[in-house]
């Protein structure tokens, strides 16, 4: 079911005056679309529908003329309160092909698991080109073909939909199971606080001289 959001052509207002009264700026351009159009949509609504559609489902624009379906694109969200800052919308047309990055679901048991192996996930998703309508939400990964610590899935093993073409490498490893002792160890270096902190001030202050201008 194509979930459904409303928007309202943005007038003057600022963005934060905008995020104080609950909503959200965001711009909308594509196909059909002769020149970036601001709008604001309701945060609340926003995150429901976010949360069911993610980047790969289409979503049903209501609100802007000559816009109907769009992709969520992009979500730019604050570093320290993880709220949504601005929004970019993708107007679709429906005969057209479109690529996105697909969410993978990862299920069952791999067997070399029981053989003392740890199960590393290397993809989190898959690029994928198809027409609007044919787009997958997400794709699932049996890891119960994962026998022994030679077997590994890759992209061209995952099935895809009818119509859904695969655009990340096909020879790039999804999962495998790894002997334990025998993962990579993550290098643990000295994190400057200040240095972040001030790393995400200046990111946010140029996301929003960045709206601005829009």
């Amino acid at each position: 079911m194509t979930q459904v959001l409303h928007a309202v052509v943005r007038e003057g207002e600022t963005p934060r005056a905008l995020r104080r009264e609950g909503k959200i700026p965001a711009i909308v351009y594509g196909p059909g679309v002769n020149q970036p159009c601001p709008v604001v949509v309701e945060q609340r609504e926003f995150l429901k529908v976010f949360r069911v559609a993610g980047e790969s489902e289409v979503v049903r624009l209501e609100g802007v003329p000559a816009v109907s379906d769009v992709l969520i694109h992009e979500v730019q969200f604050d570093p320290v309160t993880d709220e949504p800052l601005h929004i970019d919308f993708y107007a679709i047309a429906a005969d057209q092909e479109v690529e996105v990055e697909v969410p993978l679901e990862f299920v069952g048991e791999a067997p070399a698991e029981k053989l003392g192996g740890v199960l590393t996930k290397v993809l989190h998703s898959l690029e994928v080109a198809s027409l609007p309508h044919r787009l997958p939400h997400q794709l699932t990964v049996d890891v119960g073909t994962l026998r022994t610590f030679d077997d590994k899935i890759l992209a061209k093993d995952i099935s895809l939909p009818e119509g859904v073409r695969l655009i990340t490498d096909p020879e790039e490893v999804v999962a495998l199971v790894v002997p334990q002792g025998e993962e990579e160890e993550a290098s643990v270096e000295e994190i400057d606080m200040s240095a972040i902190e001030v790393e995400k001030k200046g990111k946010k202050e140029e996301a929003e001289e960045s709206e601005e201008a829009h």
